[in-house]
């Protein structure tokens, strides 16, 4: 099955697929070798907060897709997040949740990590500041924040 992009098809195998921010922390939370990565950038980190998985015993991978403010795509992405993840005792199996802003350079990192062999990456929608809202800010639509899961600031 495919699924139209306006470019042409692509196979919608491309990565296992989407899931809210509640279902992803549930499963991490579950799920002793699944692991969240977050490929904001460090200024995001920084000045916007990352996700908080120390009351579940976890840390998070925290691997720029591009970097700020060229935003050029990371060349050692992959094997960053590869390394990071054997790191951790996950395997080509382990359930990956990709986390960004808003959902879509985590998905192009789902889509690059299940390229390279891992069958369980996981974007994750609405990132972690999600759309923005009728006065044009971010965090109380959708995504990490508005779901009221744990987070810190940088």
């Amino acid at each position: 099955m495919t699924e139209s992009q306006g470019q042409g098809t692509r196979p919608r195998a491309a990565y296992a697929g989407d899931v809210d921010p509640r279902t992803a922390f549930d499963a991490l939370a579950a799920t002793k070798d699944a692991v969240l990565v977050d490929v904001r950038t460090a200024a995001e980190w920084s000045f916007v907060g990352i996700a908080d998985l120390s009351a579940i015993g976890k840390d998070i991978v925290m691997a720029e897709w591009q970097s700020f403010p060229a935003m050029t795509r990371n060349p050692a992405f992959e094997s960053d997040v590869a390394a990071a993840l054997k790191a951790r005792g996950a395997s080509a199996q382990s359930p990956v949740y990709f986390l960004c802003r808003s959902g879509a350079r985590s998905r192009a990192a789902a889509m690059a990590m299940t390229a390279m062999g891992y069958a369980g990456c996981f974007n994750i929608t609405g990132g972690f500041e999600g759309d923005h809202d009728e006065k044009a800010h971010r965090g109380h639509v959708n995504g990490w924040k508005a779901h009221g899961l744990p987070w810190r600031q940088g």
